[in-house]
């Protein structure tokens, strides 16, 4: 691509940040845009800045990279993010708070680019879903996978489910695991997919009701027999109040 992403490095050891930056810049189609040292400055360099893809550290002095990471994802239009840590221990964390990728030190050039080159497809879909009405034309979500790039129509997702590192979307002709998470997808398809739990997004045209259990839990069922999904409380008034909108009666 011909325009070039711009790159916060966040860590609180400048020799860190020093070999970081020697990686990104020597990768063509990136540059670094910022460096910060703990997560206040990272938030600080985030709003002034705006980069498209923030490199973040975990162990900092004062709010650490979690805590950071954590405040950024309910911006509607975060960065992309990787965390560059030397502790592999926050790493299903790390896929709580929508991070791309999780790189361990000393971060090695190949595992860089390939997570930045993440970045960036998610980035574009993100600025894709942005542009109203091309959004809103769209009818078909664009989906790498080993096989090469797989189009998925909308109106045949069934549910998007997160397990961990993936998001499968569950369609009419089968699975496909995609790199997209449940937040950009919920953010760039908001009339198409609904959430019904932190794990789960329903495609709204399968939605035929609400039921509740015997032992008090809530279910979607889907419409043609495709099943049913667990509904958490915190988003059952979000399906009953679809279903008193969209239903006839």
């Amino acid at each position: 691509m011909p325009d070039t992403r711009s790159v916060l490095i966040a860590d609180d050891e400048p020799l860190a940040r020093e070999r970081i930056r020697r990686l990104v810049e020597a990768l063509p189609g990136y540059r670094v845009c910022g460096e910060a040292a703990d997560g206040d400055s990272s938030l600080k360099q985030v709003a002034e800045l705006e980069p498209d893809i923030l490199l973040l550290d975990i162990r900092m002095p004062g709010m650490d990279g979690m805590e950071a990471a954590s405040r950024l994802s309910q911006l509607a239009n975060p960065p992309a993010l990787i965390f560059c840590t030397a502790y592999d221990h926050y790493a299903i964390q790390a896929f709580d708070v929508q991070a791309i990728a999780y790189l361990l030190k000393p971060v090695r050039k190949e595992a860089l680019a390939d997570a930045l080159a993440r970045a960036g497809r998610i980035n574009r879909v993100q600025l894709q879903a942005l542009n109203g009405q091309a959004a809103q034309n769209q009818e078909q979500l664009a989906v790498r996978t080993h096989r090469g790039t797989e189009l998925i129509d909308l109106s045949e997702i069934l549910y998007c489910e997160a397990d961990q590192k993936y998001v499968t979307i569950h369609h009419t002709r089968g699975e496909t695991v995609c790199d997209y998470t449940l937040k950009e997808l919920e953010n760039s398809y908001p009339s198409t997919l609904l959430r019904i739990h932190r794990n789960t997004l329903v495609g709204v045209r399968f939605i035929q009701a609400l039921k509740r259990t015997p032992d008090g839990h809530n279910l979607v069922v889907l419409r043609d027999g495709q099943g049913e999904l667990p509904v958490s409380r915190r988003h059952t008034s979000n399906v009953r109040q679809w279903l008193q909108e969209h239903q006839p009666g």
